[in-house]
Formats: C-alpha cells, sequence, structure tokens
C-alpha cells in the first residue's frame, strides 16, 4: 500500500513539474521577438513556429484581404507565407529588415502572381465591416439611419481601396490600414522610403476622388430618407 501511493505521489510530482515546464516555456514564446522565434524555429522547435504563426498571422492575412477582397485568395496567402518561411526560411536577412516586413513582402509577392495569374478582384463579403479602417471623418455612430451611412460609407472605402492600381493600393494597405512606418513598408516593397511617401501621397488623393461622389450621394440619400421620415 506504502509502495502504490509513493508512486502515485511520484507520478503527480512529475506531472507537475511537466506542466511547469510546458508553462515555461509558452511564456518564453510569448515574450519571445520575432527573431528569437524565428531563430527557434530554424533549429527545429515546432512551438516557435506555432507562436510566430499566432502573432504574424492576423496582419499578414488582413493585408492579403485588403489587397484582394477575397477571403478565400487571403487564406490560401497566408497559408502559403508561412510554407515559404519553413522552406525558405534561411533567405530572411535581418540586416534588411523586420521579420514581419520579410512575411508581408512575401505574401505581397504571392498575392500579386495570384491576382496576375488569375486576373480578377474578388468583392469583399458584407460581413467584413472590420475589415477595413474608416476615415474618422466618415464615421457615425448616433442612430439606425447614421448605422446605415457607415456601412455604406464602409462599402464605399473596400471598393475605393481595391479599385486604385497595384503601386497605390498596397501603400494604403500597408501605411493607412495596416499602420505601417514608411521606413518598414519600404522594406515590405524594397523600395526608398521617399517612393513610398510619394506614392501614398498620391493614393490618398486619388482616393479623395474616388470618395467624393459616393460621399456626395450618401448624403443626399441619408437627407432623402431624413425627408420622408418627417413627412
Amino acid at each position: 500500500m506504502t509502495d502504490i501511493l509513493t508512486t502515485d505521489i511520484n507520478d503527480l510530482a512529475e506531472t507537475i513539474r511537466a506542466v511547469g515546464q510546458a508553462t515555461s516555456r509558452m511564456k518564453l514564446y510569448t515574450e519571445a521577438t520575432d527573431s528569437e522565434l524565428f531563430q527557434s524555429m530554424l533549429a527545429g522547435e515546432e512551438e516557435a513556429l506555432a507562436a510566430l504563426y499566432r502573432r504574424r498571422q492576423g496582419g499578414i492575412y488582413r493585408f492579403a484581404l485588403q489587397m484582394c477582397g477575397s477571403k478565400a485568395l487571403a487564406e490560401d496567402v497566408t497559408q502559403e507565407v508561412f510554407m515559404v518561411l519553413i522552406r525558405d526560411g534561411q533567405t530572411f536577412d535581418p540586416n534588411r529588415g523586420s521579420l514581419n516586413a520579410f512575411l508581408v513582402g512575401v505574401a505581397r509577392n504571392l498575392l500579386l502572381r495570384r491576382l496576375q495569374r488569375e486576373r480578377f478582384y474578388a468583392p469583399i463579403d458584407d460581413d467584413s465591416d472590420g475589415d477595413l479602417n474608416t476615415p474618422e471623418s466618415f464615421a457615425t455612430t448616433d442612430g439606425p439611419l447614421d448605422e446605415l451611412s457607415r456601412i455604406e460609407t464602409i462599402n464605399s472605402v473596400r471598393m475605393a481601396v481595391l479599385a486604385l492600381p497595384e503601386r497605390y493600393r498596397e501603400v494604403v494597405v500597408l501605411c493607412d490600414l495596416q499602420e505601417m512606418s514608411y521606413v518598414e513598408a519600404a522594406e515590405v516593397l524594397s523600395c526608398a522610403v521617399g517612393t513610398v511617401r510619394s506614392r501614398l501621397h498620391r493614393a490618398r488623393a486619388l482616393l479623395i476622388e474616388k470618395l467624393r461622389p459616393a460621399r456626395q450621394e450618401g448624403v443626399t440619400a441619408a437627407t432623402a430618407r431624413s425627408a420622408r421620415c418627417f413627412a
């Protein structure tokens, strides 16, 4: 009886130690930098790859979705990015930029090849209202009519961004929607910071021109709806 009790206590102690070690590893991976996780991944640690995926897949997916408007394509590209990282991770050079910029750059190249091959842009599904940021000047919060106007504005912004030429669309997505710095966007695009600035300036001007008719129509429609309510 004593031997059985001793064995049970030893098994319990071993289980507690194993749980403690697993918890410590999870905390280590959570607090590790991208570079540290990347080096651990190259050393064969699958948990490091999983931690890196959890940390970066969301941003890569949003970038792809905002560039193409297709959830299915964005999901495919996101998976392909990490396949490339596993297969060709040695090509990443930390002296040329951050790992995040490298991953988004891989996503960009994969996405552009797919878009050039398939020659289409799919509309973003109606249930993805939060996927694009809306300029504050268009934001509304009061009442059902304001909510309808907000949804219409979000759709207008989506379509306007997707209608931009690729070189302008990608700087809007990176700098305005993904909130990257000019330096990091330049790393993704492999161009000078000045090029990012000039393209973004031109892209914003194009967006203003594209959104102006939609905004005027929205104001007219909102006025008409209000008039009907009080008629």
